[in-house]
């Protein structure tokens, strides 16, 4: 696992409490070394006023960070409402929430702790760099301010639903940028044998994160053998349930070593699923469809989402689950999804709980007119397959024959210039 990725998944509140700790050896140490090594080095501030400054600013950074963090996590739930709820975990515990609470916290502390020494050297003036420490950490507060309100523009439903697309985008081009380098295909034969060795899952239920690829093929060439995962990417794994099995291998493989090779947590990431960016598109569209909140026009922006995604993934090579080392032997097996697998996690849904809404069908079926346009003929049936589907959804939920009519026609907009029209021009 990356450094990255484990500041990322640490508690949210590790950042602040290294924040704060910095801030009080800083102020307890600044004056005491200044007062040694420079004791006529002093700023042009008389210690009742840099006693008023110090004591101003350490009052209004605690009455700040109370309010700032009030009405962002207010707002985080408040949002909430709007899409799926586990995106409200990416956005509490992004790191310029983190960074932000830390400032803001040492700040306040530093000023606390630099009271105490602001005239050790009795020249009755305050320390020098001590005092513009202060200022520098203020002015970093308002920028951190700043960037937490711009950060919190991202809970718009628009933003939110862009920053998920682009997550999406992103593992898609990381898992599917080089086909070649999960070999021409291996023999399944190995699965006539018995296994060698079976790993399982000890504890409470975790969610498969990540494979580390290189590093299971590398154990596998070391015992001659090939790994093969029982799970994937995205799966929650319970007590005993079996994550991997080793086939062929001369010798057991090291336990520990195994599960190094495969990343579990308590929720699912976008490292190596791009099943969860459609996932959580999906959820705000069903969410938006529901009679609570019924706001057809989100699920067709999500559709937007989804359709961009879908056209990467059919653009792509998906068989990416067998990987080979260096001879070209098969050496891990990865269950992965395809084509079929990623239509029915985009489009099923919605179009169940869209099946009474004019602007949803109208936008399925302009989306997947465009995907069998843009995409070749290897994926295509399966698209005609969903287009039927939907057709026939639209046939069972409207009676007037008007209505369907309308109801199939091909619109991007949901309703907004019909493509027969707009061919017409």
């Amino acid at each position: 696992m990356s450094l990255k990725k484990k500041m990322f998944q640490s508690s949210p509140w590790t950042i602040p409490l290294l924040y704060a700790l910095i801030a009080v050896a800083a102020g307890l140490s600044f004056p005491r070394i200044e007062a040694r090594m420079w004791p006529g080095l002093a700023a042009g501030v008389s210690i009742p006023t840099a006693t008023a400054v110090y004591s101003a600013i350490a009052s209004g950074m605690i009455a700040l960070t109370g309010i700032v963090f009030s009405l962002t996590f207010v707002m985080v739930q408040f949002s909430a409402t709007a899409y799926s709820p586990r995106l409200v975990f990416w956005i509490a515990r992004d790191p310029v929430m983190s960074h932000a609470l830390g400032i803001f916290t040492a700040t306040f502390l530093y000023a606390i702790a630099a009271l105490a020494g602001l005239d050790r050297s009795g020249s009755g003036r305050a320390p020098f760099i001590s005092a513009w420490v202060v200022v520098a950490m203020l002015f970093a507060s308002v920028a951190m301010f700043i960037s937490l309100i711009q950060r919190i523009g991202v809970l718009q439903i628009n933003r939110m639903l862009i920053f998920t697309g682009d997550q999406g985008r992103e593992v898609i081009r990381t898992m599917y940028r080089s086909t070649d380098s999960t070999g021409t295909g291996g023999s399944r034969e190995y699965r006539q044998l018995s296994p060698v060795q079976t790993l399982v899952h000890h504890g409470r239920p975790r969610a498969i994160q990540a494979v580390d690829v290189a590093t299971l093929v590398k154990l596998a060439k070391a015992s001659g053998g090939v790994i093969d995962l029982s799970v994937a990417v995205g799966d929650t794994a319970g007590e005993l349930q079996p994550l991997l099995r080793v086939f062929g291998a001369r010798q057991a493989i090291d336990e520990r070593e195994l599960r190094r090779g495969i990343d579990v947590g308590e929720e699912r990431t976008f490292e190596q699923d791009p099943k969860y960016a459609i996932r959580l598109l999906v959820d705000i569209a069903i969410r938006a469809l529901s009679p609570a909140v019924n706001d057809p026009t989100t699920a067709v922006q999500a559709l937007d989402q989804i359709g961009d995604l879908l056209l990467w993934l059919g653009l792509s090579r998906l068989d990416i689950g067998e990987y080979h080392d260096g001879d070209g032997k098969l050496r891990l097996v990865v269950p992965s999804p395809g084509w079929e697998d990623f239509l029915r996690l985009g489009f099923d849904e919605i179009r169940f709980y869209g099946a009474t809404s004019v602007q949803v069908t109208r936008r399925m079926t302009a989306l997947l007119a465009d995907l069998i346009s843009a995409l070749p003929d290897g994926r295509r049936a399966a698209l005609r397959y969903w287009q039927q589907r939907l057709q026939d959804t639209i046939t069972r939920s409207f009676v007037d024959a008007e209505e369907k009519t309308e109801a199939s026609v091909e619109d991007r907009q949901g309703l907004g210039i019909p493509r027969r029209h707009s061919e017409g021009l």
